[in-house]
């Protein structure tokens, strides 16, 4: 059985936000993303960076060991099981500074 598929962001979750620049590195995150990897876990880059911001942040997380399986795209056997790449990336967890879970927004008051 194959991991799980994690899509992670990359401002404001693997290291500070402080876009176009790159801050301080998330090293427990970085760590436990490498772990989880190295336990069968497939990683996914999901990022709004391209071009050379989004060449930076690839180098900033190979320079700590980070690898991904994918950036900005689903993994292949996704790509093959629906029969194209959508815009909307796959994952069983999603890993993101801006993250709501949908179930509290019930319950939130400010979005009324």
């Amino acid at each position: 059985m194959r991991g799980r598929i994690i899509a992670v962001d990359f401002d404001g979750t693997l290291c500070r936000d402080c876009y176009p620049g790159i801050g301080e590195a998330n090293e427990r995150l970085i760590r436990r993303l490498k772990e989880l990897r190295a336990q069968g876990d497939r990683l996914i880059l999901w990022t709004c960076r391209n071009g050379k911001q989004l060449e930076e942040a690839l180098f900033f997380c190979m320079m700590r060991g980070l690898v991904f399986d994918a950036v900005n795209e689903n993994l292949p056997e996704i790509i093959e099981e629906f029969g194209g790449d959508s815009r909307k990336i796959f994952a069983d967890l999603y890993i993101d500074d801006r993250c709501v879970v949908p179930w509290e927004m019930l319950n939130c008051r400010s979005l009324a």
